[in-house]
């Protein structure tokens, strides 16, 4: 194909604010997972699909397979919708205790 540009599973994006490796962004309706660091307004490579281990709402039990999104406010994950940018789906239970601030989300990578 002449029209072939790349796989699509990274993409580089400007970093809509300061982002470290492993960190999500989103960009419109683009969200993906910062590969290397970046300040505000610099090119960040950016992966939109695979599984991460990704910030969350302590407090918030998570059932396998439930939906995730992004809360772009607080700059984590949640399973909340209401004003909040859908990312993927997680790919295991999470606890709602305090402390349980990290869950496994599989990326949708459609949007």
């Amino acid at each position: 194909m002449k029209n072939f540009v790349q796989p699509g599973n990274t993409i580089t994006l400007t970093a809509p604010y300061a982002v470290a490796s492993g960190d999500g962004l989103l960009v419109g309706s683009t969200f993906g997972i910062a590969v290397g660091t970046a300040a505000l307004g610099e090119n960040v490579e950016t992966a939109l699909t695979g599984v991460f281990d990704i910030t969350k709402i302590g407090s918030q039990a998570w059932t396998a397979g439930g939906r995730i999104y992004w809360d772009d406010t607080n700059k984590r994950t949640t399973n909340v919708a209401t004003s909040n940018t859908l990312i993927g789906v997680a790919t295991e239970a999470v606890a709602g205790g305090a402390g349980d601030t990290i869950g496994r989300v599989r990326l949708n990578g459609a949007f």
